[in-house]
């Protein structure tokens, strides 16, 4: 077999593989349909924590949540699923704060350090910072 038929089969392959897991699905995004979607996600890893405020984010791939013991817990997509946390005082690296209606989160979990999230409004933004700051004023849920 010549190198040069090797080389189109290997490509005319990969282009196959890429195709199909794109056909099926396999590059989708995830996004929260609502805040009940969030609640319900966020509820299947930490079912005894109760939810008191939630705030969207623009893009509707994030969601924070203020828990009714002062803490923060978070979901969050990454590709075509979600990841939730819930936030303690030693897992932020500074403190937020929001300007107009984003806010720049900075955390020190080495498998996703944060970013930065666009609300609908300022008020979204200026609650979320408050979440932060109550968890960091507070200790809440100090990792010893």
């Amino acid at each position: 077999m010549s190198l040069s038929l090797l080389v189109v089969m290997v490509a005319v392959g990969i282009a196959g593989v890429v195709g199909v897991v794109h056909l099926t699905g396999g590059s989708r995004v995830a996004t929260l349909v609502g805040e009940e979607a969030a609640r319900l996600r966020f509820a299947d890893d930490f079912p005894d924590a109760r939810v008191a405020s939630l705030r969207l984010t623009c893009d509707r791939r994030t969601a924070f949540l203020g828990l009714e013991e002062g803490g923060c817990g978070l979901v969050h997509a990454i590709g075509g699923k979600f990841m939730t946390r819930l936030l303690c005082s030693a897992d932020v690296a500074a403190t937020p704060r929001a300007s107009g209606s984003a806010i720049a989160i900075k955390l020190r979990d080495f498998s996703w350090k944060g970013g930065t999230f666009q609300f609908e409004d300022e008020a979204a933004a200026l609650e979320v910072e408050a979440m932060f700051t109550r968890i960091r004023q507070n200790g809440i849920w100090e990792r010893k």
